[in-house]
C-alpha cells in the first residue's frame, strides 16, 4: 500500500469526468477569495454547509486563513484564482478526533470534489495526528452523506433530531485504497479520451514551410487521413498544404478537442493559453526548451503545468514527438511515416528510440493501437497511459520505453493489475552508473537502481527487456502468439549446427529441450527422411523440403512434453525461403494449436513476407538465440499469471510506536546513525523478528557471566555498531567453556555480545534497503561470511503479500538452499516467509531505517532465527509530488 504525500505545498486532484483542481492549504492572501467562494455559493449550499445558523463573514474566513493555529487544517481549491472548494478541519477535545466539514461551488458539484477533497483532508491531518473524523450534517444534506458513504471509510452514522453524526477513521485501509483506485482510474481515462478519439484536432504552428516540424506533423496526420477535422494554427493565417489555416483556436469553428503545439519553447505559454481560453482540454506540446534544459527551463515547464491545471486540463509532453491512433488515422507525429494498425500499445519517454522502434514495425510485421511519446512527462505518464490501455479494447499488449518513473509506487500496483489482463513489455534505460546519469541530463528526472528497477517489474508482472532488440522480439511474439504453459521446447530444422545453437539458447533462456514420446518418433519417422535425426532438435536434414516441415510440424505440436516450437531453416537447394515459410504457416493453421510457434528463416532476401503478415499464424525471428531468449520471457509470464494473485497486503503483528521511539531515540543522538546492539534488537523485537538469545557484557567478567547465563557453547562477538566482525576479528564462535569465552573476550573491546550457538541449518541473508525513487525493499539470498562473494540477492517492493513472500523465499539459489541443498533437509519456508513480511511492514512503517541486514539467518527444518544484524538510519528522504493520482 503506497503512502500518501502530504499536501503541505499543493497537490493536484482529478476529477470522475477527467477534468482536474489543484488544492493548497489557505494563505491569510487567500481571505477575500475565500469570502468571495462562500458568497457564490447557493441559498441552498450555504444552508446545508453551515446548518442556516452561521454567518458567513471575516471572521469565519480568519478561522480558515490562518492554518498555523494549532489544532487546525484546511486545504481550497482552485481553478486559476478562483476558490471552487473549501475542505477543514478542527480537532477536538481527544487529540486524535477532528470535526470535519467542505464546500464546493454550485457548479462544480456532482464531479467528485467533495470526495477527493475529503481524501487529502485525511492525508494532512494524519499528517498531524489525527486519527478519526467525526462530522455532523444536516439529515437532508444527501449530497454530504453521498460522500461519506462512497469516500471507502468505514463510517459509523448517528441520527439525532435533525442531524447525523458521521464518525470514521482515516487510517487508509485496503478497502480504501481500493476504492480510491477505482476512482483514479475512471477519472483518468476520462481525462485521456481526447488525445485517444479526438474529433478534431488543432496544430498550433502549422508553418506552411516545407520541412517545419509543425508544417510536417500537420501533413503527417492529413496524410494518415485522420476520421476528424484537422485545423492548422499560425501566426500569419496562411494555408497548409491546401486547408486554410487560422491564427488563433478562437477563430476555429469548433471546439478542437486535442491542441498540438509546435512552436519555440519561449511561445508555448501563450500558445497553450489561447487553446484553453478556447475550451480544449488536452494539450500535447512538441516544442522542447523545458526542464531538459536546465533550472530556466524547468521553471518554465511548471508554469505550464500550473496553467494547464487552472483549467482543469490535461498535458502530454513537453519535448515529446507526438501521438498516433492509427484505427483512426491520426498521425501527430513528426516521423517521415504513420503506423500500421494493430493491437500494441505502445508508450515512449524518448522520441528518438520511438522512431527507432515504429521504422521496425513494418519490417517485423508490428502493428499499433497507440503510439505516445511523453517526454518530460509533466502531467500525463507511462501511468496514466496503463490506466487507458486497461480497458482499451483495441490493445492487446504494452509496451514502455521508461527512463525515470515519477510515481515508481504506483506504477508497479496499475501495472500488477493491468499486467493480469495484457502483457507489459518495458525496457528501461539507465541501469549503469553511466547511463542513469545520460537519462537524468535528457529527462531531467531522477533514476533509480537497477536492482530496484528489476524489483518492481519482477513484482507487477512486467517484463523486461535489456535492449530494443528484445522490445521487439517481445512485441512480435506477444502480439501474435498464444503464451506457452510450460519450459518444454522442441527445435525443428533442417541444419545441425542450427540446432545446437538454438538448444544452447533455449537452456540460457531457462528453457528445455525434452525426449520426444514415443509415439511421435514413430509417426515422425514415417513423416522426414530416413536419415533425419529424431532426437530433440529434430534436424530433418538438407534434402527437407516444405512438405518435410508441412507433416513434421504438427507432430511435434501435438506431443505432450512440447509447450513451443522453434523452426529453423537455412534454404538448400532443394527448397526456397517463401515455400517453406508458406508451408509452415499453413501447418500452424490446420493444427489450430494452442501453443506457440517461433520461426527463424536465414534468407539472403530476409524474412519471407508471409511471416512478416500481420495475420500469420507463427512468430518470425531474425536468429535462434533471439526466438528463444523473448520465448523463455514468454514463459515467465505464463509463470507469473499461474501464481494465485494476491494483491491485499495484511498487517503482520507488531508494535510500530515502539519501533518508532527507537528510532527517533536514535536519531536525536545522530542523523545517520548504526544502531547499538540493544536498540537493534528492540527494534526486530518490535515486528516479532526471530533473533538469538543475547547479552550486551561491558567487561570480560560480565561476558563470562552471560555465557554461563546463557548456557554453552556460546558465541562472542563485537558490539561496535555496524562492524562487519568476521573481517575485523570481532567474533569468536563455539566457544565451550569459560577460560575460551574469557580469552576471546579479552581480545576484543567492549562492549561485547555474547549468544548462544546455533549450529545446523543453512546460512541466508535478509535485509532492507530504502531506494531513493523505489522506496523501500526487501533482499533476501545466500548469507554468511561469502554473502557478497556468492550474490544472487533477490529483491521485492515492500510490504509483501504472502504469496510475495513465499516465492521470494523460493527463489533463486536462495530458494536452491531452502529447499534442501545436496540431500540437506528443507528449511522452514513458511516462518522465513513472515519473517521477511515482517521486514517488508518495518521498512514500509519506518523509511528512517535506511538499511538492514540480517546476515545470517540461520535457517532449520523447524525455524529461523537471525544471529546478527546491522542497522542504520537516517532522516526519511520524501519526493514531493503533485499528481495524487
Amino acid at each position: 500500500m503506497e503512502a500518501r504525500a502530504t499536501p503541505e505545498v499543493a497537490v493536484d486532484i482529478i476529477l470522475r469526468d477527467g477534468s482536474t483542481l489543484r488544492l493548497r492549504p489557505p494563505r491569510r492572501d487567500d481571505a477575500d477569495a475565500v469570502l468571495a467562494f462562500f458568497a457564490s455559493l447557493s441559498d441552498r449550499s450555504r444552508y446545508l454547509r453551515f446548518h442556516g445558523v452561521r454567518a458567513v463573514d471575516s471572521a469565519l474566513v480568519t478561522h480558515i486563513v490562518e492554518t498555523e493555529r494549532a489544532g487546525r487544517g484546511a486545504l481550497i481549491g482552485l481553478l486559476g484564482d478562483r476558490v471552487v472548494g473549501l475542505a477543514e478541519y478542527a480537532l477536538l477535545e481527544e487529540g486524535r478526533r477532528a470535526e470535519v466539514a467542505f464546500a464546493v461551488a454550485d457548479e462544480l458539484q456532482g464531479r467528485g470534489v467533495g470526495t477527493r477533497l475529503l481524501e487529502q483532508l485525511a492525508v494532512l491531518a494524519g499528517a498531524n495526528g489525527v486519527r478519526e473524523f467525526v462530522a455532523e450534517v444536516l439529515a437532508e444534506n444527501a449530497a454530504m452523506l453521498h460522500v461519506f458513504r462512497d469516500a471507502g471509510y468505514d463510517v459509523a452514522r448517528t441520527l439525532r433530531d435533525q442531524e447525523v453524526e458521521v464518525s470514521f477513521a482515516i487510517d487508509a485501509t485496503p478497502a480504501f485504497v481500493r476504492r480510491v483506485a477505482e476512482r483514479d482510474h475512471v477519472a483518468v481515462t476520462a481525462s485521456l479520451r481526447p488525445f485517444f478519439a479526438p474529433g478534431s484536432v488543432a496544430v498550433v504552428g502549422a508553418s506552411p514551410r516545407r520541412g517545419s516540424i509543425g508544417g510536417e506533423l500537420f501533413r503527417n496526420i492529413l496524410t494518415a487521413d485522420f476520421r476528424g477535422a484537422a485545423y492548422p494554427v499560425n501566426r500569419s493565417g496562411v494555408s497548409v498544404a491546401g486547408v486554410h489555416a487560422y491564427t488563433s483556436l478562437h477563430e476555429i469553428p469548433e471546439r478542437a478537442d486535442l491542441a498540438v503545439i509546435c512552436v519555440p519553447g519561449e511561445l508555448v505559454l501563450d500558445a497553450a493559453r489561447d487553446a484553453l481560453d478556447a475550451g480544449t482540454r488536452a494539450l500535447c506540446v512538441i516544442s522542447a526548451g523545458f526542464a531538459e534544459t536546465g533550472a530556466e527551463g524547468a521553471a518554465r515547464q511548471d508554469e505550464l503545468l500550473a496553467l494547464v491545471r487552472s483549467y482543469g486540463a490535461r498535458l502530454v509532453g513537453p519535448n515529446c514527438l507526438g501521438i498516433a491512433v492509427p484505427s483512426l488515422g491520426l498521425n501527430a507525429t513528426f516521423a517521415r511515416q504513420g503506423l500500421p494498425d494493430g493491437r500494441i500499445g505502445f508508450s515512449s519517454q524518448s522520441g528518438a528510440l520511438g522512431l527507432a522502434l515504429l521504422e521496425k514495425a513494418e519490417e517485423r510485421g508490428l502493428g499499433f493501437s497507440s503510439f505516445v511519446s511523453i517526454g518530460n512527462k509533466a502531467d500525463v505518464s507511462s501511468n496514466d497511459l496503463l490506466e487507458w490501455w486497461e480497458d482499451d479494447d483495441a490493445t492487446g499488449a504494452i509496451l514502455l520505453y521508461l527512463e525515470s518513473f515519477g510515481n515508481p509506487r504506483k506504477f508497479a500496483q496499475l501495472a500488477r493489475r493491468v499486467a493480469r489482463r495484457k502483457a507489459i513489455v518495458a525496457l528501461k534505460a539507465g541501469g549503469s552508473s553511466a547511463g542513469a546519469k545520460a537519462a537524468s541530463s535528457h529527462t531531467a528526472a531522477l533514476a533509480g537502481s537497477d536492482t530496484a528497477v528489476d524489483a518492481v517489474l519482477e513484482n507487477a508482472g512486467v517484463l523486461r527487456a535489456r535492449n530494443l532488440e528484445e522490445l521487439v522480439d517481445l512485441a512480435v511474439l506477444l502480439s501474435s502468439q498464444p503464451l506457452p504453459h510450460g519450459r518444454g521446447v522442441a527445435i525443428l530444422t533442417n541444419a545441425g549446427g542450427l540446432g545446437i545453437l538454438c538448444a544452447d539458447a533455449c537452456d540460457a533462456a531457462g528453457l528445455t529441450l525434452p525426449a520426444l514420446a514415443e509415439d511421435t518418433v514413430t509417426r515422425l519417422a514415417a513423416a522426414v527422411p530416413a536419415e533425419s535425426s529424431l532426437a530433440n532438435p529434430v534436424d530433418v536434414l538438407g534434402s527437407a523440403t516444405a512438405a518435410t516441415y508441412a507433416h513434421a510440424l504438427p507432430l511435434l505440436l501435438q506431443d505432450p512434453s512440447v509447450d513451443a516450437v522453434i523452426v529453423l531453416f537455412v534454404p538448400p537447394v532443394v527448397a526456397g525461403a517463401d515455400e517453406v515459410a508458406a508451408a509452415i504457416d499453413e501447418a500452424v493453421r490446420v493444427a489450430a494449436t494452442s501453443k506457440p510457434v517461433l520461426a527463424v528463416v536465414l534468407s539472403a532476401e530476409g524474412t519471407p513476407a508471409v511471416l512478416r503478415d500481420a495475420d500469420a499464424r507463427v512468430a518470425a525471428f531474425p536468429y535462434p538465440e533471439s526466438a528463444a531468449r523473448a520465448l523463455g520471457l514468454a514463459v515467465r509470464r505464463y509463470e507469473w499469471l499461474e501464481r494465485e494473485s494476491d494483491e491485499e497486503v495484511d498487517e503482520p503483528a507488531g508494535d510500530a510506536a515502539a519501533a518508532r521511539v527507537v528510532v527517533e531515540r536514535a536519531r536525536a543522538v545522530d542523523q545517520d546513525a548504526g544502531l547499538d546492539a540493544a536498540a537493534t534488537r528492540a527494534l526486530l523485537t518490535a515486528y516479532g523478528l526471530p533473533v538469538v538469545e543475547q547479552r550486551v557484557a561491558g567487561s570480560v567478567d560480565e561476558a563470562v557471566a552471560a555465557a554461563a547465563e546463557l548456557g554453552f557453547p556460546v558465541v562472542v562477538k563485537t558490539a561496535a555498531a555496524g562492524a562487519h566482525k568476521t573481517e575485523t576479528g570481532g567474533v569468536a564462535v563455539d566457544l565451550k567453556t569459560e577460560d575460551a569465552v574469557r580469552a576471546a573476550a579479552a581480545a576484543m573491546p567492549a562492549p561485547l555480545l555474547v549468544q548462544q550457538m546455533i549450529s545446523g541449518g543453512v546460512e541466508l541473508l535478509a535485509g532492507v534497503v530504502q531506494d531513493p525513487v523505489f522506496g523501500p525493499l526487501v533482499a533476501f539470498g545466500p548469507g554468511g561470511v561469502l554473502a557478497e562473494l556468492i550474490g544472487d540477492l533477490a529483491f521485492r517492493v515492500a510490504p509483501l503479500s504472502a504469496q510475495e513472500a513465499e516465492h521470494l523465499v523460493h527463489s533463486g539459489r536462495a530458494g536452491r538452499l531452502v529447499g534442501g541443498f545436496r540431500g540437506a533437509p528443507p528449511a522452514d519456508a513458511g516462518a522465513l516467509a513472515e519473517l521477511l513480511r515482517a521486514l517488508g511492514r518495518l521498512a514500509s512503517d519506518l523509511p528512517e531505517v535506511s538499511e538492514l541486514d540480517l546476515n545470517p539467518v540461520i535457517a532449520r527444518p523447524d525455524s529461523c532465527v537471525a544471529v546478527d544484524a546491522r542497522v542504520r538510519v537516517r532522516r526519511a528522504q520524501q519526493r514531493p509530488r503533485l499528481k495524487t493520482w
